[in-house]
This record gives structure tokens, sequence and C-alpha cells, in this order.
């Protein structure tokens, strides 16, 4: 597997060294938070748990979703963006997709960059009290770029730019998108930090059962036969037309899906796969696994719900991380 780019602010050969053992503190944690869109507010209830359990980072590497939850947490904004995140219904979304005609993805995310600004404004990564890694995918190569330094709102969007929803971000002559293409779960990130003891956060564990493939003659299905037209019933044509738009992006109830799913449930399968072969070469020390399979990846306006559930699964794994965190200080080799 090719070894990760990474963008930093400073030319210095020095910079690019991340892995100095002899630097890092005997009892460093690092936190791999990973991608899954709206599930992603989970990651929310994990960090607050392990902040009330007294169980702090030395390390974030965030992925998509995971990299601006773990950029607002070290930036203090964790209450304003669970805040935010809660106050999110199905229309206020629909509001703040800004739908791109003609670009290249549906949504410009503009009205999402805005919000971000309010709250973080200019905060520079390398400003965090903590050693913070977003991970994201260049466009063209497939390669695994790391953002630790420079604009923590420009690296937060090049890491959620979920290829044909939102548009690809321009960052250092390279063009960026969602790094769960590359790095699901970003353990390797926080391994080269130098952290010692390793906790990844798998948003999509119970998503796919663990076989790939299985082997079975299915009958056919009959096709849904609804016509376009059976849309023109009462109404102008900009009704029609939006009802059209909805249609073609959110599918119908038990019926064909729509953009958006097919696009959301293809990326799901995809970083399912990924995340498992890169954790098998890159195992974390200990996995805090949410059952999330109920929530939507885009159910955003589910915020309170997926973050009561990140919040329960870290409590559910506090004795194991306490275990890992008392064993590890103690070995003469961590």
């Amino acid at each position: 597997m090719l070894e990760p780019f990474k963008l930093w602010a400073s030319d210095k050969p020095e910079d690019a060294n991340l892995s100095k053992p002899e630097e890092a503190p005997p009892k460093s944690l690092g936190i791999a938070l990973g991608g899954g869109a709206a599930r992603g507010w989970a990651h929310i209830g994990v960090l607050r748990a392990l902040t009330n359990a007294g169980i702090h980072a030395d390390y974030i590497g965030g992925t998509s979703i995971g990299a601006i939850v773990g950029g607002c947490y070290l930036a203090g904004q964790l209450d304003a963006l669970e805040e935010f995140a809660t106050s999110l219904s199905r229309r206020k979304m629909f509001s703040l997709m800004d739908l791109s005609i003609g670009g290249s993805g549906l949504i410009s995310g503009n009205k999402l960059l805005e919000l971000l600004e309010d709250h973080l404004g200019t905060i520079n990564i390398e400003d965090l009290p903590k050693p913070f890694a977003a991970v994201c995918t260049e466009l063209g190569t497939g390669h695994e770029i790391w953002l630790r330094k420079g604009s923590l709102i420009h690296a937060l969007r090049c890491s959620s730019s979920l290829p044909g929803v939102f548009e690809p971000v321009a960052y250092g002559g390279r063009w960026l998108v969602d790094g769960a293409l590359v790095n699901p779960i970003p353990v390797s990130v926080c391994r080269a930090f130098g952290a010692r003891q390793v906790i990844a956060v798998n948003l999509s564990s119970d998503s796919f059962g663990r076989g790939s493939i299985v082997l079975h003659d299915l009958p056919p299905v009959p096709s849904d036969e609804e016509d376009a037209d059976s849309v023109h019933e009462n109404g102008n044509h900009l009704q029609i037309a939006k009802r059209l738009v909805r249609r073609k992006l959110f599918g119908k109830p038990k019926g064909l899906p729509g953009i958006s799913g097919v696009m959301m449930d293809s990326y799901n399968i995809i970083q399912d796969r990924i995340a498992r072969s890169r954790l098998a070469g890159d195992p974390p020390d200990t996995t805090i696994q949410l059952r999330l399979g109920h929530i939507g990846l885009f159910d955003f306006h589910r915020a309170k719900e997926t973050i009561e559930l990140g919040y329960e699964a870290t409590q559910r794994t506090l004795p194991e991380i306490r275990e890992m965190i008392a064993s590890k200080a103690t070995h003469p080799f961590y």
C-alpha cells in the first residue's frame, strides 16, 4: 500500500517526520474518528463520554465527519456543534443544500462552510491544543493526503467533500475529496503521530455482515412502472418540477432508490470493505463499535438519538479502555 502524501505549511524536511518514538510520551493516546456521514454525530457522544471519564486524547486523526467533530472538539466548539446538530430538521437540512447546477457535485457546500466560519473563524490546525490531522483523497491519483497545518475550516471541508454530493476542493494544486475513500478510520494517522495506544471509533460495525459473498438465486422482482407523467396531478409546473427533482434525488417510498440513496449506499459498501482491510493491517488497541445501521447516512436530523448512542456505546467500552490504558502504561515497551 502506498504511503500517504502529507501537505504541510512549510517545506522544512523535519516537518515531514511524523514518527519520532523518542518524543512520544509513554502513555500517549490517539483517537481515530471514522467517516459515516450523519452517523458521525455519534462522535460527539463518544468524546463526551471519554471526557467525562477523564480520558483525553493526545492526538486525533479524523476522516470526513470524524474530522469535523474532532476539529471542533479541539477548537473548543463541541457545544456549538452539538447545538447546531440537534437543531436540524428535514426542512432545515433541505434549506442548507445549495444545489450546484452544472458543477462537479450536487451541492456546492458554501452554506455549510459559512456556518463553520461563524464558529471556527481563522483558526489554523497548528493552533489547536493537540496534534490533529484530517484525511483527504486526491482525485486523479487516489493519494491519501493528511492535512495537519493550515486553515482548519479548509481542511475539514476537504476531508468531508463526498464525491458526487459536494464539489471537490482545491488545495495546494490538488483537487481533494472525502478521505473515507482511502482511510475510513485513520488509525495509521495516530500511529504516525507517535500514539502508543489508539482507540478507533467505527460508525458502521453493524451495517454489513462479516461475510462478503452470498450465493443465492433471487427470483425476479416486478419493476416499479410508475409513469413520470403521474406527477401531473394538481399544481403548477414549478411544483411538478420540484417533485420530480426530489424523487430523483431521494427516491420513492418502497420504490426505486434515488440518486442520493444509490450513491450513499455504494459509498458505504466501499468504505466498509476498505475499513476492514486497513484495520486488519494496522489494528487499533481498542475499538468502540457503534450499531448505527438503522440511522440513514442522510439522517442528519436524528442527531440527538445518534449522539446518545455514541455516548452509551462508549460507556459500555470504558472498562476495556481503562484496562488497556492501565496495562500499557506499565508495559516496558510502551
